[in-house]
């Protein structure tokens, strides 16, 4: 609502909404899309060691592991950017995300053959979580009432 004659003045309450890139929103990202990989992560340890033994258990949790850090770490990247250079967004979005599936496409690939772990219960699982984390992130962002221009910001 624009009460004012003034352009960009936004009148009445912004409860609920939150800036681009602000910590509220990574904190709600990293704590929503952790969990879902987590609980995904537990189901492929489970599955693991139902079909695989404990080197299932071992591959379940090294993917599960692997896919928290590179995505929580994506997220701060991002969330700095967003903070910083909000223009640079979707660019960097893109990018993250890019890097990160092919490390996890690499970490795949250089684990094929290795005899610590179950290496289908490894990939299985890598791509469950990804899968996980990816679809929470989505419901948190289409759930958050983001301003994309920030009134606080406006002369």
């Amino acid at each position: 609502m624009n009460d004012s004659s003034e352009p960009g003045h936004v009148a009445g309450p912004t409860t609920g909404l939150v800036s681009a890139g602000s910590r509220e929103v990574d904190t709600k990202v990293l704590v929503t899309a952790g969990l879902a990989a987590v609980v995904v992560g537990i189901i492929g340890v489970a599955l693991g060691a139902v079909f695989a033994g404990t080197q299932g258990v071992i591959g379940a949790v090294i993917a599960t592991v692997i896919v928290l850090i590179f995505f929580s770490v994506g997220q701060f990247a991002l969330g700095s950017v967003l903070r910083t250079n909000p223009d640079m967004a979707m660019t960097v979005a893109l990018m993250v995300y890019l890097i990160k599936i092919g490390a996890l496409f690499v970490l795949i690939i250089v684990f094929a053959h290795t005899t610590l772990f179950n290496t289908k219960v490894f990939a299985a699982t890598i791509v469950a979580c990804t899968i996980a984390w990816t679809a929470s992130e989505v419901w948190v962002f289409s759930r958050t009432k983001v301003l994309y221009v920030d009134p606080k910001k406006l002369p």
